[in-house]
């Protein structure tokens, strides 16, 4: 081998464990993995909470203590990788403890699956009111969908009634009308036909345009790769006592 293998933690929303894990079945590095539950961003100060914890219980000197001296060199992981992007700010404040983590520049999952920031601020400018679709997302949530409409008025009528139950469901449902467009993210090696029929089902539905884009996985790859593919325009490297901040510009993630 070209290179001695290193150990690391991949801590990450469940919506990318099909992609982390197939680019991690052909690294010659070694992962761990802890997937945190899909939805925390609609919750960012639970996220903040949930991903702190996971980093903690992981990243403890032998001794037991965080911060002990000397921990650095025996940690356990050569670095802790932060599958999040800044996610409605949830991974603002984020400490590192005794090893470093490195975190890809991106305002979420998304750019993760197309490749970089550049590519999605790209298709975002041309198309707003996109609603992305992916076989993560897909078998992690109840997309927008008649499925979904049809569960959700199903549990308003059984608790309020048929009449207040349509009303509930009109107000819920105002938010799509700020989508024109289901985007399917598709990659080669999934294959699925299912989750691309299921979005174009869902397009129709919902009355928006369905688009496919072929996924991209550099960003994951170098993500996954070591310290030699963590440029600094694609990752933030936090060392350890230092804090995860929004930057507000290009950056997306920063040093706080």
């Amino acid at each position: 081998m070209s290179a001695t293998p290193k150990r690391y933690l991949i801590i990450a929303c469940h919506v990318l464990w099909r992609e982390l894990c197939h680019l991690a079945a052909f690294s010659e590095n070694t992962f761990d993995f802890v997937f945190l539950n899909q939805g925390l961003h609609d919750t960012p100060d639970q996220l903040r909470i949930e991903l702190q914890a996971a980093i903690d219980a992981a990243d403890v000197s032998p001794q037991g203590e965080q911060g002990a001296e000397g921990a650095e060199a025996n940690c356990k992981y050569e670095a802790i990788l932060i599958g999040y992007g800044l996610c409605s700010n949830g991974i603002e404040g984020i400490v590192a403890r005794n090893t470093q983590l490195v975190v890809p520049r991106g305002h979420d999952c998304i750019t993760f699956f197309l490749g970089s920031k550049e590519r999605y601020k790209e298709y975002f400018d041309a198309n707003p009111g996109t609603y992305w679709y992916t076989p993560g997302w897909i078998d992690d949530t109840v997309q927008p969908s008649r499925e979904r409409y049809e569960s959700s008025l199903a549990i308003y009528t059984e608790r309020y009634g048929e009449d207040n139950a349509e009303y509930l469901m009109e107000m819920e449902s105002n938010w799509f009308k700020e989508y024109k467009k289901a985007a399917f993210i598709d990659y080669d090696f999934m294959n699925f036909e299912r989750y691309k029929e299921y979005t174009k089902e869902c397009a129709e539905y919902l009355n928006w345009e369905y688009d496919e884009l072929k996924g991209d996985m550099t960003l994951l790859q170098a993500f996954l790769a070591g310290p030699k593919h963590w440029s600094e325009d694609k990752f933030l490297i936090i060392a350890p006592g230092e804090v995860i901040a929004a930057s507000h510009d290009e950056r997306i993630v920063c040093k706080g």
